[in-house]
C-alpha cells in the first residue's frame, strides 16, 4: 500500500535570510546596471526629485539646518558604527564571542561592499549653483543609507535571535524604519544624493545583513561557538 509523501519542511530562517538576501543583492545588481547605464527613466525621475528638494532647502534654512544636523550627526555612518561597537562590547560581556565578532565583521564588510561599489560605479553627486551641503567620493550608493540599514538590522536581528521580549523588537524595528526613511530624505533633502544613491543604500544594506544572518545561522546548527 502507498503511502502519501511527508509535506515538505518549511524553510528554515537560514534559507529564508539568505534568499531575502540574494533578492536585496540582485536588485541591488540591476539598479547599479540601470545608474551606471544612465537609463533615461531613471535619470529623469533622480533629477525631478532633487531639483524639488533643492528649490525646498534654500527657501527654508531652518529646515535645512534640522537635515544637517540629523544626517551629520544623529544618522551619520560613524554612529551607526559606534552604536555597533557598543553593541559588540555588550555582546563580549555577556560571553556571546562569535556574536560579537560577527557584528564587528558584519559592520565592517558593509563598509567595504559600499567603498567598492562607490569605486566601481564613481557616480558624480547632484551639483548645485548654490550648494547648502557638501560630500566627498562617489554618489552609489549612499553610504548613510546603508550604514543606517546595515545597523538597525543587526539589531532588530539580534534582538531576535537572543529572545527580547516582542515590544522591543518592535520599537527597535520601528525606529530602524523611521532612521532609515530619515536618512534617505536628509541625503536628497540637502543635495549630497540622488534618490536611486539612496535606494541602492538600503538595499545593499539589507542584502549585508541577510546574507550575514544566514552564514551565522549556519555555523550555529554546525555547531561552530
Amino acid at each position: 500500500m502507498l503511502t502519501a509523501p511527508a509535506p515538505a519542511p518549511a524553510p528554515t530562517r537560514a534559507t529564508a535570510a539568505l534568499r531575502i538576501g540574494l533578492v536585496c543583492a540582485a536588485l541591488t545588481g540591476l539598479l547599479l546596471v540601470l545608474v551606471a547605464a544612465e537609463w533615461g527613466p531613471l535619470m529623469s525621475l533622480d533629477r525631478v526629485v532633487a531639483d524639488a528638494l533643492h528649490r525646498r532647502a534654500i527657501a527654508d534654512p531652518g529646515l535645512t539646518r534640522v537635515n544637517r544636523v540629523l544626517t551629520d550627526w544623529v544618522w551619520d555612518p560613524w554612529t551607526m558604527r559606534a552604536l555597533l561597537a557598543v553593541t559588540a562590547a555588550v555582546l563580549l560581556w555577556r560571553g556571546e564571542r562569535l556574536l560579537a565578532l560577527w557584528v564587528a565583521a558584519t559592520s565592517a564588510a558593509g563598509t567595504a561592499v559600499q567603498q567598492g561599489l562607490k569605486a566601481a560605479v564613481g557616480r558624480e553627486r547632484p551639483r548645485w549653483p548654490d550648494p547648502v551641503a557638501s560630500a566627498s567620493y562617489a554618489a552609489f550608493p549612499s553610504g548613510h543609507a546603508l550604514s543606517v540599514t546595515v545597523a538597525f538590522g543587526l539589531l532588530v536581528w539580534l534582538l531576535a535571535l537572543l529572545g527580547a521580549r516582542r515590544r522591543v523588537r518592535t520599537a527597535v524595528l520601528v525606529a530602524g524604519v523611521v532612521s532609515a526613511l530619515g536618512v534617505g530624505f536628509t541625503r536628497v533633502f540637502i543635495g549630497v544624493h540622488w534618490c536611486s544613491d539612496v535606494v541602492g543604500g538600503w538595499l545593499t544594506g539589507a542584502a549585508v545583513v541577510a546574507l550575514s544572518a544566514a552564514a551565522y545561522r549556519r555555523l550555529a546548527l554546525a555547531g561552530v561557538r
